[in-house]
């Protein structure tokens, strides 16, 4: 498995190994032996699945605040993906910076995002498939959102995106409190 830092510490690109033959391909998606491995030490306890029918679908930002903060671990199962990472750590030398990545079918990259980001992504191909693993069990009075486009993120959009009614009325990183706090 490969395994790339980013910009954001924490934030971290993995791309496991393929191997191919005539029937397609096997590849070992998460093993928890050789993350700790190489230092990440996460205990995944919910897997998610979302289809995204329509090309531009962007969902997000969204966190889920303590005591039941995710880490995510994210890859695209059926399609392609833009995903995103944004720092919302009260006190981090990155607050408020994002990383994206394309996440495809095709490449088989995945997205490790730390409890204390935002995390959203845009779809780019029609019927898009993410499948991502959660660090804790959803807590819907602990789930809240943060405005897409208060953040400066490169969409690459051309049109508006389809947004759910809860992340159009996300309020702007600006007025955002946030729950969490750097330990640097």
């Amino acid at each position: 498995m490969q395994i790339e830092q980013t910009a954001l510490p924490g934030v971290v690109i993995l791309t496991p190994a393929r191997f191919g033959d005539a029937r397609g391909f096997f590849s070992e998606s998460w093993s928890r032996k050789r993350l700790a491995d190489a230092g990440i030490d996460i205990d995944f306890v919910q897997d998610n699945h979302s289809v995204s029918a329509r090309a531009g679908t962007l969902r997000g930002l969204h966190f889920q605040s303590p005591p039941h903060a995710q880490a995510k671990l994210v890859r695209c199962g059926r399609g392609a993906l833009w995903d995103v990472a944004v720092d919302i750590r009260a006190g981090s030398p990155s607050y408020g910076q994002w990383v994206g990545v394309e996440l495809s079918a095709e490449n088989g990259r995945q997205l490790l995002i730390p409890a204390g980001f935002l995390h959203g992504f845009v779809t780019r191909a029609p019927d898009t498939e993410i499948v991502y693993k959660c660090s804790d069990y959803y807590a819907p009075d602990c789930d809240g959102s943060v405005a897409w486009d208060s953040v400066g993120i490169d969409w690459g959009l051309t049109d508006a995106p389809v947004l759910s009614a809860k992340d159009a009325a996300a309020v702007p990183l600006a007025d955002f409190k946030t729950p969490f706090a750097y330990e640097g």
